[in-house]
């Protein structure tokens, strides 16, 4: 872990599992979705975010825009920005009927609100991006490398060339979303990725993270072994 360089973002709408998260020591971040507040059963979006700043005051928390029209959504934007200093606004990068967000990304980037331009897959997404955002100002951009993955498709290609396009904008940061398994977190940090998001199962991997082969070779048995005795099965 303390080889790496890529920074742990954690990735939910659970408040119980975002303050466990804020108390690992690892996570140093956190994004939300619209998906996850609906599984997580959140019924009050501004309540909600309130509460989460008010328990994680110091570190970068993304909430999204809810609207599909750019009009309002630069109004919820805005108001999402006024909510912390720690916010950053998570815009999509096209709305549901495929129209380009980039001149309201390049517009509230340019008002210095701290975006995290979403539901990224192409490098030609990211180098739109990259060339509307204001420089200086902090923005994240999100490609979700693991359902470019559930495609069929290797995204460490991507990822690498997503990073070079990112950091030649001072205040951009790529992130990979989407995390699959424990193993991408190295393969972000391999080709450059700044930011990954990790489910809470993932991040207590991360913590046990280093044992040696061996011991996760004798861990296993033994997990077999406890099984078997708690089903009581007999073959002989």
């Amino acid at each position: 872990m303390s080889d790496l360089k890529v920074k742990i973002y954690a990735d939910g709408a659970v408040l119980d599992d975002m303050i466990s998260a804020y108390k690992s020591g690892i996570v140093v971040g956190f994004t939300t979705n619209p998906s996850l507040m609906k599984k997580a059963g959140i019924q009050d979006y501004n309540q909600f975010a309130k509460t989460v700043l008010k328990a994680i005051p110091d570190l970068p928390i993304s909430f999204e825009v809810f609207a599909d029209d750019f009009e309002t959504m630069e109004k919820e934007a805005k108001k999402i920005s006024s909510f912390g200093k720690n916010v950053f606004v998570k815009i999509p990068i096209t709305n549901s009927r495929g129209e380009s967000s980039i001149p309201l990304i390049k517009k509230l980037s340019a008002e210095g609100l701290s975006l995290n331009v979403t539901a990224i897959f192409t490098v030609d997404q990211v180098r739109k991006t990259v060339d509307a955002l204001t420089e200086g100002t902090a923005a994240i951009v999100s490609v979700f490398a693991g359902r470019i993955a559930d495609s069929g498709r290797d995204p460490l290609p991507y990822m690498r060339e997503d990073a070079a396009i990112c950091h030649e904008k001072k205040g951009a940061e790529l992130l990979w979303a989407s995390s699959r398994e424990l193993y991408n977190v190295y393969e972000a940090d391999e080709v450059g990725v700044d930011i990954i998001t990790c489910t809470p199962a993932i991040i207590e991997k991360l913590q046990k993270a280093g044992r040696s082969l061996e011991e996760l070779s004798l861990n296993t048995v033994r997990t077999f072994n406890q099984d078997i005795k708690s089903l009581g099965y007999s073959i002989l």
